[in-house]
């Protein structure tokens, strides 16, 4: 089995770690029962009901499906440390976390683009994860 296609702009956020402009993202302003899985290889990631508006530009989320998202460590020189976001099953560039920003209880922003995920609504059958 392969991964699903995927167009050049979605490329260059999945594969090489590139962000979509703010507040232009389908899933931005976007809240219907359902689940976002990895646009590249159909993993959950992310329930509807952890969405919420953080007013930055980028769907955000306050928490992932466990195991489903892999957080690395990154040092940008001029914003300090940092942590992308990546498919823990496929490594596909999501977007970043941050904590300590009080937006919810769980304390933590997934800011992720909407280019790296795809929304699956409820009651409809979530497709199976796929390998390289």
């Amino acid at each position: 089995m392969a991964y699903n296609m995927l167009t050049e702009e979605e490329k260059h956020v999945i594969e090489d770690k590139g962000t979509e402009r703010p507040f232009i993202g389908e899933y931005d302003n976007f809240y219907v029962p359902g689940t976002f899985i990895c646009r590249r290889c159909n993993t959950p990631l992310f329930s509807s009901k952890a969405k919420f508006d953080a007013g930055c530009g980028w769907p955000s989320f306050d928490q992932n499906f466990p195991g489903a998202v892999k957080r690395v460590p990154m040092n940008m020189w001029m914003f300090g440390e940092w942590e992308e976001i990546e498919c823990a099953h496929c490594g596909a560039h999501l977007g970043h976390v941050f904590t300590g920003e009080h937006f919810t209880a769980t304390d933590t922003r997934h800011c992720v683009n909407s280019l790296s995920i795809k929304f699956i609504p409820e009651g409809q059958e979530l497709p199976l994860p796929l390998d390289k």
